[in-house]
């Protein structure tokens, strides 16, 4: 049974006529009667009765009808989901993205994409980058913002860098810290500094406490185990001093003294990624061009 002999037998229940039927479906009159014939055959039942040229249906015809109204109703609504879906009215990203990136980069280029594409459902998981490329490979998310070099390297995943962040010291304006006085402090200036540190399996965590080691300390840390909002809560309360991208700290407003690092500072690398198997939907694909050309 195919479609078409479906959507034939339809125009000539609904106008019997096989005349006008071929003319309503834009086919030639004598296919038309073929595919009706071969679908009868199909079916093992004649569908109309045909008297001195008057169609009526048969009880086979008439138990057809109202299926095959369905079919092609639920065909036409399949059609228009799917052009809706490429034409962007509909549909869902999936993106991942760390938290400090959530807070500084994600705002201004989601609240961009929404507007442009109301119709599209945005899902946003925030994570480190190891948990980030871990759903990425098994399908969770369809993009990830992730800082390189990722903790694992894999073939199977596609990365575009987007930007290279300067990171900076963040500390409370109401207690001594390292940046007090100072336009630019060095990482070893955070020897003796009681740190604010994020959780294990944080990117700026590990890059802080490789830095310290680089420099020949072992950082001492005053709390741990926070994301981004709690870190800079403790950082504004005076528990300590932290390592943030400058960026959130610039986003962070008031009760942070932010100083900079000097040369050569610390940096992160921020990248877009997504599976090199299976490409983004086009919905995802909209969205990663907007973040490139940001």
């Amino acid at each position: 049974m195919q479609f078409q002999q479906l959507q034939y037998f339809v125009a000539v229940a609904e106008t019997r006529h096989f005349t006008r039927a071929a003319e309503l479906v834009h086919v030639a009159q004598p296919s038309l009667s073929q595919q009706i014939k071969a679908l009868e055959r199909e079916l093992g039942a004649d569908l109309f009765l045909r008297a001195r040229g008057n169609i009526t249906l048969t009880d086979a015809g008439e138990a057809l009808l109202p299926l095959a109204r369905r079919i092609l109703a639920d065909t036409d609504t399949a059609r228009l989901e799917v052009q809706e879906l490429v034409q962007l009215r509909r549909g869902r990203v999936r993106l991942g993205a760390t938290p400090s990136l959530c807070t500084g980069l994600l705002p201004d280029v989601l609240r961009a994409f929404h507007d442009r594409y109301p119709g599209i459902r945005l899902l946003v998981e925030e994570g480190g980058s190891h948990d980030l490329v871990r759903q990425l490979a098994r399908g969770a998310l369809d993009l990830a913002l992730v800082v390189l070099p990722l903790p694992t390297p894999s073939p199977a995943l596609t990365t575009v860098e987007l930007l290279r962040e300067d990171l900076v010291v963040v500390s409370s304006p109401d207690a001594p810290g390292p940046g007090e006085g100072r336009r630019t402090i060095q990482v070893a200036d955070l020897e003796g500094e009681r740190l604010v540190m994020f959780r294990h399996g944080y990117d700026l965590r590990e890059l802080t406490v490789a830095a310290c080691r680089a420099e020949g300390f072992e950082p001492d840390f005053a709390v741990e185990g926070g994301e981004m909002d709690a870190v800079l809560g403790f950082v504004r309360a005076g528990l300590g001093v932290a390592v943030v991208p400058r960026m959130v700290a610039t986003g962070a407003g008031r009760g942070l003294r932010v100083t900079p690092l000097a040369r050569p500072g610390l940096h992160r690398t921020i990248a877009l990624a997504h599976r090199s198997d299976v490409a983004p939907p086009r919905a995802a694909r909209e969205l990663q061009r907007m973040l490139v050309e940001r």
